[in-house]
This record gives structure tokens, C-alpha cells and sequence, in this order.
């Protein structure tokens, strides 16, 4: 068998951040073997007597070891400068410096084993960084390359996805990962679809059932025909949504990135102040006041503070990738933490979107007339295409197939005749002739936010029928936990206030907002959003498109549809509500992190450059202690890859 394979499409591919501990550098072999030959020169150096040797072989491990932190310091330093037309430095310069200027005053080791520490330290931070991002880069290289093309002939070839176009008709094998996106002609399968969904259990797919290109054919061979371009598959907009969740940074992640090359300038001239005054001030010679600077440029770099959002950030948006839920940002994700007010959608979202059959009461004299009352209405409802029609048909269980001359009149619902009787099924105003037990079933289902429909024999109703749109079974979890949070739920209908009361009350919704036309939708969100603040508007994704954009943050209810991906900021790939307490428990806790590591972050910076100033801090000291807090601070964020 002939295996699919895959396109290797890198995080570190799509783009680069502009700054430290956001590199995404593609170090190379060439950074790493330099680091080692320098960290040789230094072992040698170390067991040498005093001698101009000696310094030669530490001056070299400065420039071996460092030589991507000096290129990464002075190389972007310069373009980032050309490009904002003003001098804007990074923490790497601050390093480089300080290794230098170690050198300059004969304390070559100390500038050596700086520099060994940092570089060290900064290929580990690295790898902690990209395994923030394993989740999506792993979801990214699962877009398919490969197809099987059925041609004329019955054959098949091997063609690349981009070649593909609508109407292709493709094999795919046991085993095989589907291309693209398309309907199943024949046959059937059970396929993973967790690349898109996030649910593990295999789905069960027959002929007319969609399926999506990435997810994995399981079991059976099926045959499929093409829906659409391999540029607009579900899968393809989730990787175009996922690296723009790469690009688009929360406020504090932002704040930190523009701060950066205005605090790097800072501390440049604090450590020329220092140098200059502390002679004077602090009584100290030139030696001791220049290597104190150094020490002062080392520890007060802001690595640690550069590193505190936008790794945690990126390991919650991976957790949440993993579990079906897609954001198109960080700032997004840092929104919901901060959420005051959710309001629905009803259909489709809070409910199942399909009306069932709730309550049955048909009056008859015998068990025998009551099945044969259930038997006409069967049959009936099999001739009609009216959306009550199905579930009807799926409430009851005939017991014979029986043939009735059915007929849809416009206005008058079904009129059927059998053996001699007509029966009409309609809705209650079409009918006179209501017994009054169930004239009051009707009045108690009416005001239940139900839909009634009659059943009668000639004139007379015997039967009486109710529909609901029944709520979402994980609904009232959901809307359970945000009133615990706090947050005020709102529900926004097209239906009857009654009816969306009857849904409400059930699971608890704060408040209702009914015979709401689509275009009106956004206008209750706005007025929602000036009452509350911070607002998150959950729909389908298509008719509520506009309330969606209005809202703070527009969440669609996906299930694994492309358009609902296209108008909203976050995604539910599958349509689980409870989805949505997750993430909002996830972007309580990336606030939570990303405060702990800007304090850390300031604090050893503030702890360090007080114990430098009396003296208590020395140049290896200050380098293993502001790695270490970076590192904290990067393996504090990778928590978030952990479910929640």
C-alpha cells in the first residue's frame, strides 16, 4: 500500500517574532558546534597557568560560543534600527557587551564563562519555547500532499493535492489520510477526525457524508469526490487560523515587545552613569566601577520579562488546539479571562438545533384504535416534507406499514383518507372541534415554549402532539459555570420571548431577548457590550455573522465548518459548550502565569541590581541567576500545556 505523505510546514517556517526570547531563529548546526568548540577552548584554558595563551583561548570562547548571541544582538539590533529609523536594541546586545567589556579589563574567564552560560542557556530556551508550540506545529504537518485520482479508466494515480481540482473523483485506502475535503461517493468507513474536531472517537461515514482533508480513514476503502480547492479546505483555514494566533499578541505580550528596546536604552545609559559616577559616589576605583557595570548590564537585562506572556501564550493556544478549540489570537484568549457577559444564539448553540417529539396524548377507546391512530399518523408524516415531519416519524413505532392517500393542502397541513375517515394533522387554530381535556394539554405545552400540532379523525381531534428544540445537553453545565464566574448570561432569539423563556429556564440563563431578527442581533450585542464591558457572543457562525464581529470576542459553534471559522475570533470545532468553560478556565490561568512572571521577572531584577551595587554580586553569579529566572519563568508558561 501506498502511504500518504505529509508537507513539513514548521512554525519557524511561517514566520519569525522581531524579538529575544520570541526568536525563532533557525540556529543550525553551524551556532551548536561553534558553542561546543568554544566550551573546549574554555575547559583548556581553565587548566592552563596565567599566560597571554591562557586569554586567547577565553577571547575565543567568547567569540565561538557567542557567536549567535552576537549576531542575534548586532545583526537584528541593525536591521531593527534601519527599520524603525531610531537605535532599537535587544537584550542580546546587553550580553555581548557585557562579555566584552569583561575582556577589556583583563577578566577574560568571567566574560568567557558568561558567555557559556547565556549561549548554553539560550539554546535550552529554545527548545522550551518550541515545545510550547508542539501541539500546532504537529496539527500543521499533518496537511496532506498526496491523492489517489481515479481516472477515466477505472485507474488510479498519484497526484499532488494542489493539483486537484472540484469534481475529482479520489480512492482513498484503509489507513490512508484523506486530501481534501469532499463527499463520500461510495462505500464506508469509520474516520478519525481529532485533527479537525478534537474528539477521539472515530465517526462512522457512508455514502453523502462529508469528510474533511487531514483526518485518518480508519477502516473500509471508500470513494470520494472533491468539493473544493485544496487553498479552502477546513484544514487549510485552521493552519491559515492557527499562525495568525501566532502573530496576534495579547495587550500584555505587545506592551512587553515595545517596551523592550526603550528598556534596553535605559539600562545602556544607566550603566554608563554607573561607570562614570560611581567613582565619585561610591568611593570605587575604575576597575571595580566598570565591572560592576558589566555586572549591572548582565542582570538587569529584561530576558526574563520578554519571556513572560508570549510562551505562555502560545502553550494555552496549543492546549486549546488540542482540545477543539481555536483562537485567532492571544489577545483573544486574554480577552476571555476578563469576560463579563456571554450571550447565545439559541438554535443550534444553547439547543440541538432540531425539534423532538416531547409529549404524545391520543384519545381512543381501545389500545388497538391508539395503534392504528399512530399508524395513520406515520404514514402520513412519511409523505410530508415540513421540519416536524422527521421527528414525528422517529417518536413513534408503527406497527404496521399501512398506505394513506395523503395530500399537503397550504394552509390546512396534512389531509389524508383510510378506510372511509379523513384525518387532518395541522396546527391547533385549523381545527373547531377540541375536547377539552385537550384544549388544556395545549395551553400547559403552549406555555412549556412548545410547538402543538393536532391530530384528527374527520372533525374531531384525538391526538395531540408536542415539539421542542430541546437544550443542548452540556448546556446547562456550561451556563452553570459562568453564572458561578460571575458572568451574566444572555440568550438572543428569533423565536418567540415564550419560547426561548421555556428553553431558558431549564438551564439557567440569566436573561432573554426574543423575536430578535438577524440583523438586529448585533445591536443587542452592542447594548449588551455598553451595559457589561467585555463580551463573548456565541452563533452558528453564518446567520449570526455580524453579532459575532460586534462582540469583544465572537466564538462559532464549528463543527468543523469553514465558514464558521472565517467570521469568528475563536472556534468550537465540535459543538460542545462545555468547550467553552475550559477555555475560559484556560485564559484565567494564562492571566494568572503571565502576572506571576512579569512580577518574578521584575523582582530578580530589582534583588540583583541592589546585591551589584553593594557589591554582593559577581559576573558568573549574575548570569547563572538571570538565566535561571528566565527559565523559571518559560517553564512556569509550559504549565499550560498541561489540561487545566
Amino acid at each position: 500500500m501506498i502511504m500518504m505523505t505529509n508537507h513539513t510546514h514548521t512554525l519557524a517556517d511561517s514566520h519569525q517574532h522581531d524579538q529575544h526570547h520570541e526568536h525563532q531563529h533557525a540556529h543550525g548546526k553551524l551556532p551548536v558546534v561553534l558553542f561546543f568548540i568554544g566550551l573546549i577552548t574554555f575547559l583548556i584554558a581553565l587548566f592552563l597557568p596565567a599566560s597571554i595563551v591562557k586569554n586567547v583561548l577565553y577571547a575565543a570562547t567568547i567569540i565561538l560560543s557567542g557567536y549567535h548571541v552576537i549576531e542575534e544582538g548586532f545583526i537584528d539590533t541593525w536591521q531593527a534600527t534601519k527599520k524603525a529609523k531610531k537605535f532599537t536594541p535587544n537584550v542580546h546586545v546587553l550580553m555581548a557587551l557585557a562579555a566584552f567589556g569583561a575582556a577589556v579589563i583583563g577578566d577574560f574567564r568571567e566574560g568567557a564563562l558568561l558567555i557559556l552560560i547565556f549561549g548554553g542557556a539560550h539554546f535550552l530556551e529554545d527548545y522550551v519555547e518550541k515545545k510550547s508550540q508542539k501541539e500546532i506545529t504537529s496539527l500543521m504537518e499533518m496537511n496532506p500532499a498526496e491523492a489517489r485520482l481515479i481516472q477515466e479508466d477505472g485507474s488510479t494515480t498519484i497526484v499532488a493535492v494542489e493539483t486537484l481540482n472540484v469534481g475529482d473523483q479520489l480512492q482513498v485506502l484503509n489507513g490512508d489520510q484523506i486530501p481534501t475535503d469532499g463527499i463520500i461517493a461510495s462505500g464506508h468507513s469509520a474516520i478519525d477526525e481529532s485533527a479537525i474536531t478534537g474528539e477521539s472517537i472515530p465517526v462512522e461515514k457512508t455514502t453523502g457524508d462529508a469528510v474533511f482533508g487531514s483526518t485518518i480513514n480508519q477502516s473500509g476503502m471508500f470513494t470520494m469526490t472533491v468539493t473544493k480547492e485544496s487553498s479552502d479546505t477546513v484544514f487549510a483555514k485552521i493552519i491559515t487560523l492557527v499562525e495568525q494566533s501566532q502573530k496576534d499578541l495579547s495587550k500584555t505580550a505587545t506592551w512587553i515587545q515595545r517596551f523592550e528596546p526603550a528598556y534596553v536604552n535605559i539600562v545602556l545609559l544607566l550603566t554608563v552613569l554607573f561607570i562614570l559616577l560611581a567613582p565619585f559616589v561610591l568611593n570605587l576605583s575604575w576597575y571595580t566601577s566598570f565591572y560592576r557595570g558589566m555586572v549591572f548590564l548582565t542582570v538587569a537585562s529584561p530576558c526574563a520579562l520578554a519571556a513572560s506572556a508570549v510562551p505562555a501564550t502560545l502553550a494555552a493556544i496549543s492546549n486549546l488546539a488540542k482540545h477543539g478549540v481555536l483562537f485567532k489570537g492571544g489577545s483573544y484568549l486574554a480577552n476571555l479571562a476578563e469576560v463579563q457577559a456571554v450571550a447565545f444564539d439559541k438554535t443550534g448553540t444553547l439547543t440541538a438545533g432540531k425539534p423532538q417529539v416531547t409529549d404524545v396524548f391520543i384519545d381512543s377507546d381501545t389500545p388497538e384504535e391508539k395503534q392504528l391512530f399512530i399508524n395513520i399518523i406515520t404514514a402520513m408524516e412519511k409523505q410530508a416534507n415540513h421540519p416536524l415531519a422527521a421527528a414525528i416519524i422517529n417518536a413513534f413505532t408503527p406497527t404496521d406499514e399501512i398506505t394513506v392517500d395523503t395530500d399537503v393542502e397550504l394552509g390546512s397541513g396534512l389531509v389524508g383518507t383510510y378506510q372511509g375517515h379523513r384525518y387532518r394533522i395541522g396546527k391547533p387554530s385549523l381545527f373547531n372541534d377540541v375536547p377539552e381535556q385537550l384544549e388544556t394539554f395545549k395551553k400547559q405545552y403552549v406555555a412549556e415554549g412548545k410547538t402543538v400540532v393536532y391530530f384528527a379523525q374527520d372533525t374531531r381531534v384525538v391526538g395531540i402532539i408536542a415539539l421542542m428544540d430541546l437544550p443542548d445537553a452540556k448546556a446547562e453545565d456550561t451556563v452553570r459555570y459562568l453564572r458561578e464566574q460571575g458572568i451574566r448570561t444572555i440568550m438572543i432569539t428569533g423565536d418567540a420571548e415564550q419560547t426561548g423563556l421555556a428553553v431558558a429556564k431549564q438551564i439557567g440563563i440569566d436573561e432573554v431577548i426574543g423575536n430578535v431578527l438577524p440583523e438586529n442581533k448585533a445591536a443587542m450585542v452592542k447594548q449588551i457590550k455598553a451595559e457589561n464591558g467585555t463580551t463573548v457572543m456565541i452563533g452558528d457562525g453564518v446567520n449570526d455573522a455580524p453579532a459575532l464581529a460586534e462582540a469583544t470576542i465572537g466564538i462559532a459553534m464549528g463543527e468543523g465548518t469553514d465558514i464558521a471559522i472565517d467570521v469568528a475570533d475563536a472556534v468550537l470545532m465540535k459543538n460542545d459548550l462545555e468547550k467553552l468553560a475550559y477555555a475560559h478556565r484556560v485564559a484565567k490561568k494564562l492571566d494568572t502565569i503571565v502576572k506571576q512572571n512579569i512580577a518574578f521577572a521584575m523582582l530578580i531584577v530589582v534583588i540583583l541590581v541592589v546585591l551589584n551595587v553593594f557589591g554582593l554580586m559577581n559576573l558568573p553569579v549574575g548570569v547563572i541567576a538571570h538565566e535561571f529566572s528566565t527559565l523559571i519563568v518559560l517553564f512556569n508558561g509550559l504549565r499550560l500545556l498541561k489540561r487545566v
